[in-house]
Formats: C-alpha cells, structure tokens, sequence
C-alpha cells in the first residue's frame, strides 16, 4: 500500500509528532507522501525538527502499522479524514489544535450549515433529560446536526432525543471506532451510523483512557456553532467543553437550576461568570445563531446557493478579494471571521475592512458571534 492515505495515517503515529508538527511538515514537504520521502538532512532543516523526531519519521514501522489500520478500517466500513481534504470539517480547520486527522465511521456530513452540542452531567435527571429532548424538538426543523459524546447521561439523552426526532447526531469518541465506551450504547452508536455517525482523533485499538477526554471534548467544541451545557456539577467534562468553546469563540448556553441541586452547580457557575448565556428556550439558540426565519426556507436557500435565483449580481469595480469573500460565502449558511481569514489567507485587520465594505453595500451581513454571510437578492 503507497496511497497518500496510508502517509497520512503513518504521519499521525510518528512519536512526539502532534497535529501542530504535522501541519508544519506538510506545509515544508508539500504531502505527507513527501514528508516520508524527504532525506534526512532536510527533515532536520524543517524547524521544530530534530534528529531525533526525523528518524522516527523515517523508521518504516509507523507505515506498517497504518497499513495494518487501514485494513482494519476498511472492515469497519470506515475512513480516514486529513485536514487538506475537502470532507475535513471546515469548522475545525482553522483552530491552532484541531486534529490532523480524523477516524469517522457512518453517513453523516461533517460540514452541514448548523450544528449544535448539547453536553451535561454523567448523571442527568428527568429535567435534564426533558429539556434536551425538547431543545432538538424545536432544532430539527431547522436542519441541526446534533453533537455530543456518547457518554452517560445528558450525552446519550441527546444521541437517542436526536434520533426519536429525525435529526442527524454525530458522536465524538474518545476511543478507537472498535470500542464503543460505555459498551451498553453500543446499539444507539450503530442506529447512528445511519442517521449522523462516529468520529475519533484515535487510530482503531484505543481504549478510552482519562487523558482523552478533554482532548475529545475540544472537537466537540469545535465541530458546533453552539453549546448547550444542560446540567453539569462544579467541575467536569461540561465545563471543559464550555472553555474550549468559548476560546474558539462559539456561542455558549447554560441552562439554569435549583441552587441546592449539584448537577445545576456548574451551569449557575457559567452564568455567574459570564461564560455562558442563560438558557430560557429554544429560542435564546435560534435567535443568538440567527436562524429566526422559516425552517423550510433556511435549509431549502442553504441547499440552493449557487443557483441562477439565489445569486447575486457584482458590480465591476468588485475588487478580487472582495469576490472571494463573496464567493466563500456562498457556499455556506455563514462563516466565522476566522474561517474566512484562513481559507482566504487574507490578514485579520483587512479582512475586517473588506466585510465592512461588503456590509455598507448589502451584499453581505454580520451574524452574532463574529460570523458572516450572504445577501440573496
């Protein structure tokens, strides 16, 4: 086997190699291909690189053992995702320590035009349990993939709320694909290979030891427009999530509780804080991501950007970089102001000038949370 793939995975497996190295050595060599390929003497001139990391690179048992893991993945009916690749999750893309590559398993798109998470205790009650079933009740109509961690709990209520309504729902491991944890959702992980899917940053074998919790719950973060932390205790893995949303500038929700209930601790904590926005209703979601139109009408403008009548005519004196931002934002319900500076590789301070342009002449809005999109006209 000598595909890119198998480059790619073996690049993950080189010890003392991270996501941030790899993105490093990519961008010196120009593929992971090339990376393997690369003498010695220039591995070591790549910065961030020393001898000891460019023999590890160049030993051949890394590229046994993917070869051993895509064989495995291929039984599973699962793949691998390299961030280059164009299915790669575009949310994720411009985050300092989002994945180098990702193990996903099922049918779900990664890259839909709204996405929420709703995270929470292990230990959840009947009100928390009542008010994510009924936050993806009133989200599924408007075309929300829901995202959680298969977890006890809030997580699993999410999954199978998800669902009993119709809505996609990705779950974010913190295992290999092979080892469903908790084992007794095992049934609800296969029912949503068919309605959302699986995804891991670990290769197919790894057990869902503590320390990769917290680095799943940054994908968790990262995948969503929003999270809702519904019942959380003083410290956890909800809160963990909160902070990485928050750093990667998300919209986070936090729903209010009794002051003597334990689980409503961490969630009061988050409002005190101003970490999160109180959570009264589905509403506070739609309106803060600024779904407030017809369900129908959102999702059906979404799946026709592009088409002769949702564009818009430009005038000539568009500048290039003008029309690139245009073009970017047509082929997403919105953006971050940080997803359009990476993809156009436009300088944070213009970029903000050119949106500003944009917006004075209608041809583009500003959304909450530093987003952006289209005017259809």
């Amino acid at each position: 086997m000598s595909t890119d793939k198998h480059y790619q995975v073996a690049l993950t497996l080189v010890p003392g190699v991270g996501s941030i190295l790899i993105r490093q050595l990519v961008s010196y060599c120009g593929s992971a291909t090339e990376v393997f390929r690369s003498p010695l003497a220039r591995l070591m001139k790549i910065p961030g690189i020393g001898e000891v990391t460019a023999r590890a690179i160049l030993k051949s048992d890394v590229l046994t053992d993917a070869e051993r893991i895509l064989n495995r993945l291929e039984k599973m009916n699962a793949s691998v995702l390299f961030y280059t690749d164009k299915a790669y999750p575009s949310r994720l893309k411009s985050l300092y320590d989002a994945p180098a590559l990702l193990y996903v398993q099922g049918s779900g798109n990664l890259n839909t035009a709204r996405t929420v998470a709703l995270v929470g205790t292990r230990q959840a009650t009947d009100y928390g349990r009542r008010i994510t079933n009924e936050i993806i009740d009133v989200l599924t109509p408007y075309g929300a993939t829901i995202i959680s961690g298969l977890a006890y709990g809030i997580d699993i209520s999410a999954h199978r709320a998800s669902l009993v309504h119709g809505a996609p729902t990705i779950g974010v491991m913190a295992s290999g694909l092979d080892i469903v944890y908790p084992n007794v959702h095992q049934k609800t992980a296969q029912e949503m290979l068919v309605q959302g899917g699986l995804l891991t940053e670990s290769p197919p074998g790894t057990k869902p030891d503590a320390h990769l919790f917290p680095a799943r719950n940054r994908i968790i973060a990262g995948l969503s427009d929003a999270i809702v932390v519904v019942e959380a205790a003083a410290k956890g893995g909800a809160l963990i999530t909160a902070e990485y949303a928050n750093n990667y500038h998300r919209e986070v929700f936090a729903v209010p509780g009794q002051l003597n209930q334990a689980f409503s601790a961490g969630c009061n904590k988050l409002i005190r804080e101003n970490k999160a926005q109180i959570y009264t209703s589905p509403r506070d979601i739609i309106e803060a991501l600024n779904w407030d139109i017809t369900p129908s009408t959102s999702v059906l403008a979404r799946d026709k950007a592009g088409s002769a009548n949702t564009q818009i005519t430009l005038p000539l004196d568009i500048t290039e970089e003008e029309s690139q931002i245009v073009a970017l934002l047509r082929q997403s319900a919105d953006l971050h102001i940080d997803d359009l500076s990476w993809k156009t590789q436009i300088p944070m301070g213009r970029l903000a000038s050119l949106l500003l342009n944009l917006e004075f002449r209608g041809f583009v809005r500003s959304l909450p949370g530093k987003k952006y999109s289209i005017v259809y006209v």
